[in-house]
């Protein structure tokens, strides 16, 4: 049988200190070994040694289970990130297919979420984050990408809540940072 590593941590060393230093007082022998186990266990505030073993099995288990995050190009964010200005504004629309989804995910992510907008604030909002004048082709190429849904009168929209793609999500903090660094100068 191999043995199975269990971490064991404590956010507070004295704490720990004092409540092993109270147990082992209350034992008027030499604890065995798997005595010990069951005091630094309760010391670390779980119920015994196998409640401390199952939680860190467990853990293991689910760790293994997420999937790896994707990774990003962070060439391609460079280059994304060419397209926008110090303000985190769309100067012109990228000719590539392939670089046009990463800067809708952009406007998408300055939209509110769960928040219903009638066409002119829509179009207001995407106005004020784009420079080449043209919100209705953002507007269209949300709606044609689902990440905004609108009433089948056209009326009403609303960012669609998913999950963007590792360059999307790198480019949106990359144009937040900028925006703060470019918004710290100006004060």
């Amino acid at each position: 049988m191999s043995r199975v590593s269990i971490p064991f941590s404590t956010n507070d060393l004295s704490a720990l200190a004092r409540a092993l230093r109270d147990q082992l007082l209350q034992c008027d022998h030499t604890p065995s070994h798997l005595e010990l186990l069951n005091i630094l266990a309760r010391c670390a505030g779980h119920r015994n040694f196998q409640s401390l073993r199952a939680q860190a099995s467990a853990e293991n288990l689910l760790r293994q289970a997420q999937p790896a995050p994707p990774p990003v190009d962070y060439v391609l964010v460079k280059r994304l990130a060419g397209y926008f200005d110090r303000r985190g504004r769309l100067e012109r629309w990228p000719a590539k297919e392939t670089l046009r989804e990463p800067c809708l995910w952009v406007f998408w992510s300055r939209l509110p979420v769960k928040q219903d907008f009638n066409e002119a604030q829509l179009s207001a909002q995407l106005r004020a984050d784009h420079l080449f004048g043209d919100h209705a082709l953002l507007r269209r190429e949300l709606c044609d990408r689902s990440l905004l849904s609108r009433t089948a009168d056209g009326r009403q929209y609303r960012r669609v809540e998913r999950q963007p793609p590792a360059a999307a999500v790198a480019l949106i903090r990359h144009l937040a940072a900028r925006q703060e660094t470019a918004g710290g100068r100006a004060q």
